[in-house]
């Protein structure tokens, strides 16, 4: 199952609180305060974890607290302060404070970490408050309490490749082809639940990460289909690659279909239509795609998106689009 939004519950702990103690010895009477600190409470912190694609595990808790700190001692015993809680979560992990919205950190690069509850400050002893005009201090100080937060994870794939299309385009069939994921692929519409990650080797030690993007259709961005629990996921990609199905059997026009779907990436957040695109026209193997999609290829003309005839069934003209995926993204990064 795919998880990418959750609410949870965090307590950073309580640092403990510091000794009033006197030191008993034999011959020793007036020995003085010898009260140690208490020790600070263990921090929460979020871990982007590169081996976790879901928020799986926060489903079934959400609540977590860190430690407390241990209470300080006779002797001049200082508590133990604990340690920090780590909750690790996918790359790409957004935070946000839950009641106001607002963005706390982006853990987009594995091994990220950030603080969201930082544990309190252990108190101190007696011992630390003996003067010269105050002997025998009969006082120490509390520990500060820790602090707690209800926090919303949102995870955006950290993709380079995005693909979308309306269902039954050939998004996962195109994927499977070009790499080891296995979406399930099927004859109706919304096969694909969930966004699917593939890692694509292009060259020699030279590799992508492209997703697989459900349930984006008419409306998505109002909530229809699936589309706006999966559109976030288009924001961090690098280039998207725009699958229209031109057969006859969907009874659409594939013009408007392109539209359509460019309208939706536009109307959930402004700019995203401007993000580089290659439009793909899948099922070349059909007799009379090409023709279909010729309103397609007017459209374009002038314009600098690249347009690809493929068959992800057949593999027939994949090789030239995965070619021209290594320019884009090679050439860019030189």
């Amino acid at each position: 199952m795919f998880i990418d939004s959750v609410k949870i519950f965090i307590q950073s702990g309580n640092g403990g609180n510091g000794c009033v103690s006197f030191l008993r010895e034999k011959y020793r009477p007036r020995g003085g305060p010898n009260g140690g600190d208490g020790g600070k409470g263990g921090d929460v912190i979020l871990k982007a974890d590169s081996g976790l694609n879901t928020l799986m595990d926060f489903r079934f808790r959400q609540r977590f607290q860190a430690r407390h700190g241990e209470h300080g001692r006779g002797r001049n015993q200082s508590g133990k302060s604990s340690p920090a809680l780590i909750l690790s979560v996918p790359v790409g992990t957004l935070v946000y404070e839950d009641t106001t919205g607002t963005l706390i950190g982006d853990l987009d690069q594995a091994e990220a970490e950030l603080v969201v509850a930082r544990g309190g400050r252990g108190g101190k002893g007696n011992a630390h408050f003996a003067s010269s005009t105050q002997r025998a201090p009969r006082f120490a100080q509390k520990g500060e309490a820790g602090q707690e937060q209800n926090l919303r994870l949102e995870l955006k794939l950290l993709a380079d490749v995005g693909i979308i299309g309306f269902p039954n385009a050939g998004k996962s069939t195109f994927l499977s082809r070009v790499s080891a994921a296995r979406p399930k692929i099927a004859d109706f519409p919304f096969t694909t639940l969930i966004p699917h990650l593939g890692v694509v080797q292009l060259q020699e030690f030279k590799s992508l990460v492209f997703a697989d993007i459900p349930g984006i259709i008419e409306g998505a961005h109002q909530g229809k289909g699936l589309g706006l629990m999966f559109l976030r996921h288009v924001e961090r990609t690098r280039l998207i690659l725009h699958f229209i199905d031109p057969t006859e059997f969907t009874n659409r026009d594939p013009l408007s279909d392109y539209h359509i779907l460019n309208n939706e990436l536009s109307s959930y957040h402004p700019g995203l239509e401007d993000k580089p695109q290659f439009v793909i026209i899948n099922k070349c193997d059909v007799p009379n795609t090409r023709e279909r999609a010729a309103d397609i290829k007017n459209e374009l003309a002038g314009k600098e998106i690249p347009l690809f005839y493929i068959s992800a069934v057949t593999g027939s003209g994949v090789d030239e689009l995965l070619a021209r995926i290594t320019q884009f993204f090679f050439k860019q990064d030189r």
